[in-house]
């Protein structure tokens, strides 16, 4: 059974995005999954995840994205 595709951007407040990133260090730490909702849905992040971070720059523009990995079994 395959999900359907997505590809959805979330801004968050300092606050909310601090948080997140608190919970996702936690669950690296202790080697558990890490879950979240993000829209409306609940991702689950399993351990197998490879991350990397990808920085992009266009013209005046810069970006820096933090990734989390996986395929699905």
């Amino acid at each position: 059974m395959s999900k359907e595709e997505r590809d959805i951007e979330k801004n968050y407040s300092t606050a909310e995005f601090v948080a997140k990133l608190r919970r996702l260090a936690d669950a690296l730490e202790n080697d558990e999954r890490f879950e979240i909702q993000i829209a409306g849905e609940r991702v689950y992040v399993p351990l197998r995840a490879t991350f990397n971070i990808e920085h992009e720059r266009e013209g005046s523009s810069e970006e820096i994205e933090f990734q989390l990995k996986w395929e699905n079994d």
